[in-house]
């Protein structure tokens, strides 16, 4: 049968190469989509470490936040960690400071400000602070509902704000950003941030309802705001600052931390939780020493009694 125009004709050899010509064609054009390697492989690595962070190890990322990489030097701008910050009452009301950041219409923004100034040291700033912390969480959460995922920046209160040095470990001086999840009981995460992008981020959970434990509770996987690496033992580089936080009770109504050289510096109280932070002088081997007192200025809480709490530094 014979057809004019674009049709050829069925009836003969013309037809079936003009197929097999079309086929060609289309096998060329149409190829299969490469797997995105990249990208699946960075998030497979950020998931293996979240995975490892919840459970409370404290080798979470050695290349982005090793353990005893939070030490710190002291730095200029801010409030001298040594002077003690104003302590507010652990049942006090929430404060303006205490506030979450709002949008006009008064959608959550990002997390809630410590409960003192004095808790954000180095010159800085909440804004700065508020800043490091999304980033972190965008770059190392997990998908929503997973076992890495650490929520959103608006779930979480800063409660201390410090400058990082490196060491031999981790290279490079940055800041560290400690958060609690107000939504999760005992949920704290340390961010890590140099040159004001993410470097890794350290997750951990203090659970309170461990028989024995006491008034005040310090997570064992968070020697990592006071320590350098276990690779630099004897050789931290000297003066850094050092950070601490931890639980404590409404009983509670002082908490002091000793470490090194320097005097007791006492705690800033902020809504069940304590944190601290100092000047390290000199070469030490034993971890900062922790007292909690009542209100009638009882000792509570000794960690030298504390057999949970780590005494010797690795």
């Amino acid at each position: 049968m014979k057809v004019t125009g674009e049709r050829v004709d069925q009836g003969g050899s013309g037809f079936e190469e003009r197929m097999r010509e079309l086929l060609a064609e289309d096998a060329y054009a149409i190829q299969p989509t490469s797997a995105p390697y990249p990208a699946i492989r960075r998030r497979g690595l950020a998931e293996r470490r979240r995975r490892v962070a919840l459970t409370g190890a404290a080798l979470m990322t050695l290349a982005a936040v090793p353990v005893g990489a939070y030490a710190v030097a002291g730095g200029n701008g801010g409030r001298g960690a040594d002077t003690a910050a104003p302590k507010p009452s652990v049942s006090a009301p929430h404060s303006p400071a205490g506030s979450p950041s709002a949008t006009p219409g008064g959608t959550a923004a990002g997390p809630a400000q410590p409960a003192t100034e004095g808790q954000l040291l180095d010159g800085i700033t909440f804004a700065q602070a508020a800043d490091g912390l999304r980033k972190c969480l965008a770059a190392e959460g997990g998908p929503p509902g997973s076992a890495a995922d650490l929520g959103e920046a608006e779930d979480y209160r800063i409660i201390l704000a410090i400058k990082s040095t490196g060491d031999s470990n981790a290279p490079g001086d940055g800041i560290y950003v400690t958060a609690v999840n107000e939504r999760s009981a005992g949920r704290w995460v340390v961010c890590s941030l140099k040159d004001g992008l993410a470097s890794g981020i350290s997750a951990g959970t203090i659970d309170t309802g461990v028989p024995g434990t006491g008034p005040v509770v310090v997570d064992g996987n968070g020697e990592q705001l006071y320590q350098q690496s276990f690779m630099d033992k004897g050789r931290w580089k000297l003066p850094f600052r050092w950070g601490m936080i931890g639980t404590v009770e409404a009983s509670v109504a002082e908490v002091t931390v000793s470490y090194g050289d320097g005097g007791p510096v006492t705690a800033t109280l902020d809504h069940g939780w304590f944190a601290a932070a100092g000047l390290l002088n000199q070469q030490v081997t034993l971890a900062p020493h922790i007292k909690g007192y009542d209100g009638s200025g009882k000792l509570v809480y000794d960690s030298d009694q504390d057999g949970t709490y780590q005494r010797t530094l690795p």
